[in-house]
């Protein structure tokens, strides 16, 4: 079976949080004390934001290549998280839905109402209509596609099952798991493929979003999406730590005191 990098994919994801750290404060900054008159400098932290999602996912996608399991269910993310995601990260449709929860008034009292209902004008609360109805069928054109993918990956969890690997998993020897081998391998590639086209599904559907808005509108979007990324990253630490937590160790189970 081909070898990987894990400590360098064991990495990756504590630079990317860490990243999604600063650039949530930068974006905060920015809509604090933004004015109409700074768009200019919205345009550059948009484009800064897609930017970095586009190395992000290239990145991704070069590991997948080596070990794309390890990107679907990773160890860094806590249980909690992995409850949540959809082929190794957020649902597409996750962002549209986030700007329907903002229009429909539904974030009162929180930080995000705090921001979005200030006194700038134009942003994610006085969307339009018609941005409303182009959100809307880039929305359905994504669950389409999710589900296409969601079917990919239902059949290649069907086929680990498939006459050849069940044959190979009952015989014994050395020959029958290079075999063994060479089959998860065929697998570990079809696995890889439907991770990063589900990541570029991610990219294209937040750079289609993005193009249907206004630039205080799109830096309003990408605040969210990272507030909420790292909100679920800490909740679920702050989950396993509990007392009375069960977590597995070395083939054993363990309760955390």
């Amino acid at each position: 079976m081909a070898t990987f990098n894990c400590e360098n994919i064991q990495s990756f994801s504590p630079k990317w949080i860490a990243q999604q750290h600063q650039d949530l404060k930068e974006l905060l900054d920015e809509l604090s004390t933004n004015s109409e008159s700074d768009g200019e400098k919205l345009k550059l932290l948009r484009d800064k934001s897609i930017k970095r999602f586009e190395e992000y996912y290239e990145r991704r996608a070069l590991m997948a290549q080596q070990h794309a399991p390890s990107l679907l269910s990773p160890a860094w993310w806590a249980p909690f998280e992995n409850a949540f995601f959809w082929i190794g990260g957020s649902r597409p449709s996750l962002y549209v839905r986030i700007i329907y929860l903002v229009c429909g008034s539904e974030v009162d009292g929180s930080q995000l109402a705090e921001l979005f209902q200030s006194k700038r004008k134009g942003g994610l609360v006085e969307i339009s209509a018609e941005q409303i109805d182009m959100i809307d069928t880039l929305h359905c054109k994504t669950i389409k596609e999710e589900q296409k993918m969601s079917s990919r990956m239902a059949s290649l969890q069907e086929e680990i099952a498939d006459e050849r690997l069940a044959l190979m998993a009952q015989q014994v020897g050395e020959s029958s798991l290079q075999d063994l081998d060479h089959a998860m391998d065929t697998h570990y590639l079809s696995l890889a493929s439907i991770l990063t086209d589900a990541d570029q599904l991610r990219l294209s559907t937040l750079k289609e979003l993005i193009g249907l808005l206004t630039p205080l509108q799109a830096v309003e979007l990408l605040f969210a999406i990272k507030k909420l990324s790292l909100s679920m990253h800490e909740w679920g630490k702050r989950e396993d730590h509990q007392p009375g937590k069960i977590e597995y160790h070395n083939d054993e189970l363990r309760v955390v005191c």
